[in-house]
């Protein structure tokens, strides 16, 4: 857990309890990250009862960042093999509401995945390849692009192209 005089902020393990405020994270985030990068249709189709849902659905490997006692952002993490069978740490998500971005809040949160999966000799992210906010975040915290794209289909004929990038662990 790191705190900030400041503000108070915190960065903790997420539990249920939260999924309220990372469903709220999850939903608002999007519509103020993606709009004008992704078919709108796509972000109309979601709600907050489905981002509360999927929250409560997975609370595992997860932190959440909470200014003041309100959760501002959020962080998950997973661990899986690879074709080779090499454990592999991902980074799944990584939200933080607009009026809290630029503070260190993302830095933190992902150092605190980054410490789950230290053991890991890789971890991979994938971003939306137009999200060049992202891309430059993830490139400031050591990861590099490794030429490995996919597009996943998330909605009725909705796709989202989305690149690779990996930090490799011995270099940190």
């Amino acid at each position: 857990m790191r705190k900030s005089s400041e503000n108070m902020l915190t960065i903790r393990e997420a539990t249920t309890n939260d999924a309220e405020g990372k469903g709220y994270v999850h939903y608002q985030s999007w519509n103020e990250t993606y709009t004008g990068l992704v078919n709108q249709d796509y972000l109309n189709h979601r709600s907050l009862d489905k981002c509360i849902d999927l929250a409560k659905k997975h609370p595992e490997n997860c932190f959440v960042a909470e200014l003041d006692g309100i959760i501002v952002g959020f962080s998950c993490y997973v661990i899986y093999k690879d074709e080779n069978g090499i454990e592999i740490g991902e980074i799944r998500a990584i939200y933080i509401l607009k009026a809290y971005q630029k503070m260190g809040i993302g830095k933190n949160l992902m150092n605190a995945c980054l410490a789950k999966l230290s053991k890991h000799k890789k971890v991979y992210v994938w971003v939306l390849d137009t999200n060049h906010q992202a891309i430059h975040f993830y490139t400031y915290m050591g990861f590099k692009e490794d030429g490995t794209k996919k597009i996943e289909e998330v909605y009725k004929d909705v796709f989202l192209n989305e690149i690779r990038l990996v930090l490799e662990m011995n270099n940190r």
